[in-house]
């Protein structure tokens, strides 16, 4: 699933590449996309992309705003394509060719002759076309972003509780998800199933955080599974990636074997002699 560090690398790659453009038509075989969608965003200016939490939204003349959370599997590309016998097909570029790229279900008509699509393989991504007073209701429970958090903050917002659930509980702290929580605790020497952390503990946790996700946004993200940027090509943190997807492999840091256990219908990766509980 795209985190904070894929969803902000979308916002960056769609800033430079769509913002002052205007929707001229959609097309969409998604079923939840109907026709009073179309109606109502042709013809609007993108006038603001920004990131809240793991939601990408939209700010459109007239006083509308697009949201999307990719979910699983999404992501967005640009680029220009045509359906040959219902298929999509680059007109240019080879972003096609990468099989996590070919599942277009949603796609942009732009003003500059260009294309902007929503390739989703499992079809799971949410998009909403809302009014101010629904944005903001649809945002109002998430918790503050993890990049922006103080630490004073941080020690009073964290709950007690396992600390890899805390960390990825989106009405605590936004934006951090199964990779960065599993990779931010593997740095911390902190084992994910932790309750109560001291002080000190908290002071390392919240360094780690802002280090990781910092780098994994100057790397692109994440790309192990699906995300791939806008050009459609993958991001470069899986180089940096110590614990998550990492089960059954030797520790980078002490050389034992890298464990994988379940933790609240998520799973969590870690070192059991480095992180210990």
């Amino acid at each position: 699933m795209p985190e904070l560090p894929e969803v902000q690398t979308m916002v960056n790659d769609l800033n430079r590449k769509v913002l002052n453009r205007t929707f001229l038509d959609v097309w969409t075989d998604a079923r939840v996309i109907v026709r009073d969608f179309k109606k109502r965003i042709k013809g609007r200016k993108i006038k603001k992309i920004w990131r809240r939490a793991k939601n990408i939204i939209f700010e459109l003349s007239g006083g509308l705003f697009l949201l999307v959370h990719p979910k699983m599997t999404g992501h967005f590309l640009y680029g220009e394509w045509e359906q040959i016998n219902g298929e999509w097909v680059a007109i240019s570029g080879d972003e096609l060719k990468d099989s996590r790229n070919r599942f277009l279900h949603l796609v942009f008509f732009l003003d500059n002759k260009k294309m902007l699509a929503l390739s989703d393989m499992r079809r799971f991504a949410k998009i909403k076309l809302l009014g101010k007073k629904e944005i903001d209701s649809e945002l109002k429970d998430l918790g503050p972003e993890a990049l922006e958090i103080t630490l004073e903050q941080f020690n009073k917002t964290l709950k007690k509780g396992k600390i890899k659930q805390v960390l990825m509980d989106q009405k605590v702290i936004s934006g951090i998800g199964n990779i960065y929580s599993d990779e931010i605790l593997w740095h911390s020497k902190i084992h994910p199933e932790k309750k109560s952390l001291t002080e000190k503990e908290l002071k390392i946790v919240y360094d780690n955080m802002k280090k990781i996700l910092n780098l994994a946004v100057k790397l692109k993200g994440e790309s192990f599974s699906n995300f791939r940027d806008i050009e459609g090509k993958k991001g470069f943190y899986d180089k940096e990636r110590k614990a998550y997807k990492r089960a059954g492999q030797k520790c980078l840091r002490c050389g034992n074997i890298i464990k994988r256990i379940k933790l609240g219908g998520r799973s969590a990766s870690f070192c059991p002699y480095c992180q210990k509980l």
